[in-house]
């Protein structure tokens, strides 16, 4: 630990940018990240999100406000424009603007208008992308902030190269902030993204394993006991989303049955069978939905998201306690040695 909360060295212009201390994200984990563990991170030094896609705007209401309730710290909201019908996306980000939101975080395939729409009202756009075209990509629509997306992501994952290789590929490509994201979950990621020239870090599994996550327990306890070749790339997970949309999970009792084939699944092929509910709604085999705090019923054979950097993660500790550690290492590590290729997770 350290005496300083948000040491000097771990200071960047996206830290100006966003209104926080320290450049560490909390990825948009949708139902996962709601307004308590935004709220925590964001006063932790932080940079809060909500994970919002696809949801209603009753919902955005309610997170948006109790987040502000307990926290005057800046924070986005992340959508998913390609993963949502248009008239909710349109309702979604009406309702932010009316809300005053003035961070978007966006996913998946750059849609300028959807950049500009937000844009023109005077928000800042933060754009995850999975290629360097992608982010060529954001930067044309008016993005602000790049978050370069490794294939050691949880969750669902765009490209297929890894954090630091495509961090270091978007660098040479532009001038806008870049954040690294993809299996970073301490400082030692934290560090070696700084010292290549990164803007900060986006985490989501070390978010995930915390006491404010909106993750069920159980999902919680996996991410603890699991390891990094415990996670598998599978587009199994479909239902809810495109063919071919690939997802970081837990290996399970589904994907054991897979036999291998992780990917090439049709989701018209896949059965729509109800094997859990949350909050009266059924949640199907094959869908995208991770097990929440609300959930009950077949919990182990749900999408169980997860980073490559999940074996690093050990207890379920407070957000602020997370931040604590990673920046007190990270700041360590750019004060002492300078950093070698072994210093960089995998």
């Amino acid at each position: 630990m350290t005496n300083d909360p948000h040491p000097a060295s771990l200071h960047t212009p996206l830290c100006d940018l966003l209104g926080c201390n320290l450049p560490v994200l909390l990825a948009g984990m949708g139902g996962v990240s709601r307004w308590e563990l935004a709220a925590a991170v964001a006063d932790a030094g932080g940079f809060g999100m909500l994970g919002m896609v696809r949801e209603d705007p009753a919902l955005i209401i309610q997170e948006v406000t109790a987040l502000r309730s307990v926290s005057g710290r800046s924070f986005a909201v992340n959508l998913i424009p390609a993963a949502t019908e248009p008239a909710l996306l349109e309702a979604q980000i009406a309702c932010c603007l009316e809300l005053d939101v003035r961070f978007f975080t966006f996913f998946w395939d750059v849609m300028p208008d959807i950049v500009s729409r937000v844009k023109d009202a005077g928000c800042t756009v933060l754009h995850q992308v999975g290629t360097v075209e992608a982010a060529r990509q954001a930067e044309r629509a008016g993005a602000d902030v790049i978050i370069a997306q490794g294939i050691e992501a949880g969750g669902h994952v765009h490209g297929r190269t890894p954090v630091f290789e495509l961090t270091d590929a978007v660098l040479s490509q532009t001038s806008l902030p870049v954040v690294a994201s993809g299996g970073i979950v301490d400082g030692t990621g934290l560090a070696a993204a700084l010292a290549m020239g990164a803007s900060g870090v986006q985490c989501g599994t070390a978010f995930l394993a915390t006491e404010e996550s909106y993750a069920h327990p159980y999902h919680k306890e996996r991410v603890c006991a699991a390891h990094g070749d415990d996670t598998v790339l599978t587009d199994v997970y479909v239902l809810n989303w495109h063919k071919g949309a690939a997802v970081r999970v837990i290996a399970n009792s589904q994907t054991g049955a897979l036999g291998g084939r992780y990917l090439g699944h049709d989701p018209d092929t896949l059965p729509r069978e109800p094997i859990a509910r949350d909050e009266g709604q059924p949640r199907l085999r094959f869908s995208t939905d991770s097990p929440l705090r609300t959930t009950t019923g077949d919990l182990e054979a749900m999408a169980l998201f997860a980073g490559q950097g999940v074996g690093d993660i050990s207890e379920i500790v407070p957000a602020a306690r997370r931040i604590a550690d990673m920046s007190a290492q990270a700041d360590r590590l750019l004060r002492g040695p300078v950093l070698t290729d072994q210093d960089v997770p995998i």
